[in-house]
């Protein structure tokens, strides 16, 4: 794994795919929208270009929020009520991709969001931000 994305707690399918249900996982230090971000977006565009926007839920996030993501690139905030808890869309540049995220609660443990994370990251892994996100609250 590419020590950007480990130091961002990110786990991407590779290789990339259009048939996945999620695309990978990231797993937030906490719940802090300008701390926890730039890293997130420091990671991405190093491994797939450069993010031009980023669709979050604003119910899983601390207030303030802000409306860009700050690091080596400034995406496009959107904070929408009818993103499904546990997800994180992230759009890029190149020719405009879009990647699905299972966003693990930051106070998971880390075997939940190890075992989480590899099976948004497995292709072969049908399964959806509730049913995963159900799967590390059991774990606890």
């Amino acid at each position: 794994m590419n020590p950007t994305a480990d130091s961002a707690r990110l786990r991407l399918a590779d290789p990339p795919s259009r048939d996945t249900v999620l695309d990978g996982a990231w797993w937030p230090r906490s719940s802090d929208p300008a701390t926890e971000l730039p890293a997130l977006m420091e990671a991405l565009s190093a491994l797939r270009g450069v993010i031009t926007h980023v669709l979050l839920n604003p119910a899983e996030w601390d207030l303030p929020r802000p409306s860009r993501a700050s690091g080596r690139s400034s995406a496009r905030l959107g904070w929408y009520t009818s993103q499904p808890p546990g997800l994180i869309t992230v759009i890029n540049d190149f020719g405009r991709d879009r990647f699905d995220l299972l966003v693990i609660p930051p106070d998971a443990s880390p075997a939940s969001a190890d075992t989480a994370s590899a099976a948004a990251a497995d292709a072969d892994d049908r399964r959806h931000t509730p049913e995963l996100l159900a799967m590390v609250e059991r774990a606890g």
